[in-house]
């Protein structure tokens, strides 16, 4: 056995939720405990936390990487760019049952070094609405 760890399964996780929420026609939600790495919108965090409608009509330029998710949305109205670092996220569900998967957020997160794209047009958002019904086991 190799000396480095294995690379994180929790990207794959949130890709995979996000293609199941979509083939079944269910809204998919990202919960974000921000932090200084974390570009979102600052007015809608709330106790430390917000959470994303990231359904591909309510995002344009959606990038799920396995270090960040990026794109951009609109938030009352107001074109914004987003970028999560995965070590951020929380959980990703359906909000129309609240099915899905969370996850341990990292107290390290990465620096912000990866830019979110500009905004070229005015695709309208999703409002996002309520919190996850998920419950962290251990």
């Amino acid at each position: 056995m190799s000396a480095n760890p294995l690379p994180s399964t929790k990207p794959y996780l949130v890709r995979a939720i996000w293609e199941w929420c979509n083939d079944h026609g269910f809204t998919p939600h990202l919960a974000v405990h921000v932090d200084a790495s974390c570009r979102v919108p600052q007015e809608f965090v709330k106790e430390g936390q917000i959470v994303l409608n990231i359904a591909a009509d309510a995002t344009h330029k959606l990038q799920m990487q396995n270090d960040y998710v990026g794109f951009q949305a609109r938030f009352g109205g107001v074109a914004r760019d987003v970028y999560v670092p995965i070590e951020r996220v929380a959980a990703i569900y359906a909000r129309e049952n609240g099915n899905g998967m969370a996850f341990e957020v990292e107290t390290a997160a990465m620096p912000a070094a990866v830019p979110a794209p500009a905004v070229e047009d005015s695709k309208a958002a999703t409002p996002i609405r309520g919190r996850s019904h998920l419950q962290r086991v251990k």
